[in-house]
């Protein structure tokens, strides 16, 4: 049984991982005053202080702090970003692949990686709990939802445990490939899931967004493969 979950990892790496994303799209160290005028925000309170960027929802705020970057159109892309939580107040943190110009989800979401100290989650927004185009995300905020609509909805996400220290840094990466969405840690697989609307052709807006509070990041960038 040990060997064959040792091959599964192994085959997982393997696979989710194969294709290479040479070119830089986005890169930031945070090793300038403040944020580069490449950044937006939505309901964001973060700063950039002390060479990293400090992840900071306001207590007042109706939405977790969204700290993104917009880039032309990319179909398979992957983001590497240092983190640590830095105390038990940080809950989690989300990478958001988005197309802004797609008006068939909520907030033109395609998919993401929510990152926790005891797991990580995966999921397709896109066909998901976010579909605009067939009603889901309504009726899902209406508590509306069939029995078979919550169903299909549990196939668009899945979840893996993992173990973070608080306070320690974690190297994270995140790839899209087709429809496949990839994550590891500290060069690690954590895990892939695969699902149609992954692999919408124009993920335009890379988003960090902190639960809420005590998430810092460094060395963030954002690449792509080779034209």
């Amino acid at each position: 049984m040990r060997f064959q979950l040792l091959l599964s990892a192994a085959l997982l790496t393997t696979s989710a991982f194969a294709l290479e994303y040479p070119r830089v799209i986005f890169s930031d160290d945070f090793s300038a005053e403040g944020f580069g005028k490449a950044w937006g925000h939505y309901k964001s309170s973060s700063v950039v202080k002390g060479g990293v960027l400090v992840g900071t929802t306001a207590p007042t705020s109706d939405h977790s702090a969204v700290d993104n970057i917009k880039i032309e159109g990319e179909r398979d892309v992957q983001v590497n970003v240092k983190f640590r939580f830095v105390s038990d107040k940080a809950k989690s943190f989300n990478v958001w692949f988005d197309d802004k110009n797609y008006k068939g989800s909520h907030a033109g979401h395609i998919c993401q990686a929510t990152i926790s100290p005891t797991s990580v989650n995966v999921a397709d927004a896109k066909t998901g709990g976010f579909d605009l185009a067939n009603g889901l995300y309504d009726r899902k905020k209406a508590n509306q939802l069939t029995d078979e609509e919550k169903k299909m909805l549990a196939t668009k996400t899945t979840k893996f445990p993992v173990k973070l220290s608080l306070e320690e840094w974690h190297t994270l990466t995140v790839q899209t490939s087709g429809d496949e969405i990839s994550v590891s840690i500290d060069g690690k697989a954590a895990g892939s899931f695969k699902s149609a609307g992954i692999n919408h052709d124009t993920k335009s807006l890379i988003s960090l967004t902190t639960n809420p509070v005590d998430v810092e990041y460094d060395d963030f960038s954002i690449k792509g493969v080779a034209k």
